[in-house]
């Protein structure tokens, strides 16, 4: 399991337990599963997926940003 802490100028956007985490990538998009090598990179305009403990996907559309996946911790800084 995989801790998603997303954030936005106008604070908290989601902070949960999640499966995996679809992130558009500055080069390409690239999924986030547990266990993950540890990474930051920017994000461009897009749209994150991330599917919850019940398998349920959510997105949420970003203007770009950054992550940092350390662990199974993924942070998300988003415009």
């Amino acid at each position: 399991m995989l801790q998603l802490h997303i954030i936005s100028p106008v604070g908290e956007v989601f902070n949960g337990s999640v499966t995996k985490v679809l992130l558009p990538g500055a080069k390409a998009p690239f999924v986030v599963l547990p266990m993950h090598a540890p990474l930051i990179s920017s994000l461009t305009k897009g749209v994150i997926r991330y599917t919850d403990e019940t398998g349920t996907e959510h997105t949420i559309e970003v203007g770009g940003g950054f992550v940092e996946i350390r662990g199974d911790i993924v942070r998300v800084c988003t415009e």
